[in-house]
């Protein structure tokens, strides 16, 4: 039924393009795919990159996870296949900023390779960039921000990333911040000197 019904789907083609809509913003637009551990800095990293962009007139969004869980994927758990479909769909949305022009900053823990691949290839080439924010786990774990890691080790929360669920750490990420080595300003310093060096900005 559903392969019927898509026969009748036709995509309109706008006459106002991405490259008219950055033209118009004056820098380019991409995805900005935070990825690591819970605690290791994501969302901060992202928002504090976010602020120094917004300074300088650069248009942005960030889709954080927790915040995307309370609307667009309210409806999904953590097990692998929920996992995969929240990834899927914050990919989409994530296309769609960088066709509007923006430059997008996604902070989500997004455990599976695969998932990051799947996102990375629905843009161009040079429109994902993937920033892996390394942090031992004992280092998150003793952060614990939101008690999360107590408790899943009391069994409290199941499938819960680097306890009883894997994290497959990025393969080739454009940038690497090591949170438990590099002060807030250090880090965002590094993703802004690699947005100038590659004329996103």
């Amino acid at each position: 039924m559903q392969q019927k019904e898509e026969r009748f789907i036709i995509p309109h083609k706008g006459n106002i393009t991405k490259e008219d809509r950055q033209r118009q913003k004056g820098h380019k637009s991409a995805i900005l795919w935070f990825t690591g551990l819970s605690g290791s800095g994501k969302s901060t990293l992202a928002h504090a990159v976010e602020e120094k962009l917004f300074e300088r007139g650069i248009n942005t969004y960030v889709l954080d996870g927790d915040n995307i869980r309370t609307g667009l994927n309210k409806d999904l758990g953590f097990s692998a296949e929920d996992r995969e479909e929240n990834i899927r769909r914050i990919g989409e949305v994530a296309k769609l900023f960088v066709d509007a022009g923006i430059i997008t900053l996604t902070a989500f823990i997004s455990p599976y390779r695969k998932d990051r691949n799947f996102v990375r290839n629905l843009v161009e080439e040079d429109e994902f960039i993937e920033i892996y924010v390394k942090c031992p786990l004992e280092v998150c774990e003793q952060r614990d921000v939101k008690g999360l890691y107590k408790k899943a080790r009391q069994g409290i929360i199941k499938n819960f990333t680097g306890i009883d669920d894997p994290y497959e750490e990025p393969e080739n990420p454009e940038i690497v911040v090591e949170t438990d080595k590099m002060s807030l300003e250090e880090s965002v310093k590094k993703i802004i000197d690699y947005l100038e060096n590659k004329k996103i900005i």
